[in-house]
């Protein structure tokens, strides 16, 4: 019989409703009698015992905020009643835990595509990047000839990727707008990529094709606009030879130890740390056993967890790297007069989330228990197997995006409320809820919400392992059947 709440774990002294439930309704929970003495709405927590005021609200087993007001057993406990324990930058001391996960090598392969230098990609997409946002307009219109010319055949996109930079940038700013164009240009995703300049950009084309590197000059072709007398003619011309090119290229045995994961939630519930983000770190754990690797970000969404991550840093170095990433954050909310625990959206309130801590807790779980074996400034790229952390916001856009760029195959994202997007990789969007879906069929790609009809997680796990290697295989999603294919590059600076 399905519960009509759930009391997260042993310590705590709030409990989550499943279900809409009324006033007057009388629970039995650890053999204590609670009669509810308001309507408690699904996703949403009420006390388990009277309240002072001041006194820690704890939920997952850690404290997620303060009473604002003493309570009274029974009583609904959300955002106007509890209030934050956050504040400004913190000294943090690492404590190491151990961490055993046994899970077996199932020695699982997918079927991807092994590219000149050895990387390794799920899709084999044609891709137009653009050097600076001046010529999005001619980057839409070729990728649009393209597609209307080829239907295309033997690749698995065609898509051109506007942005809004790449000039009137300095610094960080600058700097951050060549990382990301880079890493989607090397990105192993893509079969073949047309970069396409204007010319008189401070991302200027030779020196950012100087800036990728080492990178296959048959398969990466460049086009600068204000040297060609028709840039439709000359950009369809390159673009018909890598087309040709891509289409070549096809699906081998790849082992499962080479896929790398993101993992991010937007439009989070009350469902969330209960059922889709725990779902994740169950797969998170599976994969890394593998020998695979997961990626975690949003770090303002940390704020008030971080502690147990710098924990399961494998190292003093690592878990200086982490510090420095958290209190970075912060004296960026702080440094532009911003509080660092008032992050919860409007969306989080109305499906249960309360503080910053609340969310976090629940955040946090899609990473599962593994050690952290990396640490990556925002727009670097993966070095080191098994967990990381990238730094990046919260915004799902732009940290789905440095998720790609870091070299992320495809990213996993829960949510309670729902969203459209996808970014330049397949975004698979986890439902927290079941409600949700039903009635989002073309958003949501697999539900999570099964877990509160009691469906045993390992189980759910399971069908979420086999799917996202269909996914890895080349079965689409969502995003990617609906035509959403978006980038945000992060910015904080001066625009001239």
């Amino acid at each position: 019989m399905k519960s009509k709440f759930i009391k997260i774990n042993t310590a705590d002294n709030v409990a989550v409703a499943i279900e809409n439930l009324k006033a007057g309704d009388e629970l039995s929970i650890d053999g204590t009698a609670i009669t509810l003495n308001e309507d408690i709405p699904a996703g949403h927590k009420f006390a388990l015992k009277n309240l002072a005021e001041g006194e820690n609200i704890t939920k997952y087993g850690y404290p997620i905020g303060h009473a604002r007001n003493a309570q009274k057993k029974g009583d609904w406990m959300n955002e106007h009643n509890i209030k934050t324990n956050l504040a400004g930058l913190l000294d943090y001391t690492y404590n190491p835990v151990k961490v055993s996960i046994d899970i077996p090598d199932r020695h699982l392969t997918f079927k991807g595509f092994r590219r000149s230098n050895g990387k390794v990609g799920v899709r084999n997409e044609v891709w137009i990047v653009p050097t600076v946002g001046c010529v999005n307009g001619i980057i839409g219109k070729l990728a649009e000839e393209l597609r209307a010319e080829t239907e295309c055949k033997g690749v698995d996109a065609i898509v051109a990727f506007p942005h809004n930079y790449g000039c009137s940038q300095l610094g960080d700013d600058h700097e951050n707008t060549k990382k990301i164009l880079r890493d989607i240009v090397l990105h192993p995703n893509a079969g073949a990529v047309l970069v396409v300049g204007l010319g008189c950009e401070n991302n200027q084309p030779d020196v950012f094709r100087e800036f990728l590197g080492d990178y296959d000059h048959d398969r990466i072709k460049f086009m600068v606009t204000q040297k060609v007398d028709d840039e439709y003619e000359e950009g369809m011309n390159i673009l018909r030879k890598l087309y040709a090119k891509a289409t070549t290229d096809q699906r081998t045995d790849i082992p499962l130890s080479e896929l790398r994961v993101g993992l991010k939630c937007g439009g989070s519930d009350g469902f969330s740390g209960i059922t889709a983000n725990p779902l994740l770190g169950m797969f998170s754990d599976f994969l890394i056993a593998q020998g695979g690797t997961t990626v975690l970000t949003e770090v303002p969404e940390m704020f008030g967890a971080e502690t147990i991550l710098m924990n399961r840093c494998k190292d003093r170095v690592l878990f200086d790297k982490t510090v420095s990433m958290i209190n970075n954050f912060k004296e960026y909310f702080l440094s532009h007069g911003e509080p660092v625990g008032e992050n919860p959206s409007p969306g989080n309130k109305a499906g249960g989330i309360s503080t910053l801590e609340d969310k976090a807790l629940g955040c946090t779980q899609k990473c599962g228990k593994s050690y952290v074996s990396g640490v990556l400034p925002y727009g670097e790229r993966l070095d080191h197997n098994g967990l990381n952390l990238l730094s990046a916001p919260g915004n799902d856009l732009v940290a789905s995006t440095a998720l790609a760029s870091c070299g992320c195959h495809l990213v996993l994202f829960t949510t309670g409320r729902g969203t459209p997007f996808g970014t330049f990789v397949p975004t698979m969007k986890i439902s927290t809820n079941s409600n949700l879906a039903v009635h989002k069929p073309k958003w949501i790609d697999f539900n999570a919400g099964v877990i509160l009809e009691n469906e045993p997680m390992d189980k759910t796990c399971e069908r979420f392992i086999d799917y996202v290697i269909r996914v890895a295989n080349g079965e689409p999603v969502n995003n990617e059947k609906n035509g959403y294919h978006e980038i945000a590059i992060f910015k904080n600076g001066v625009t001239l």
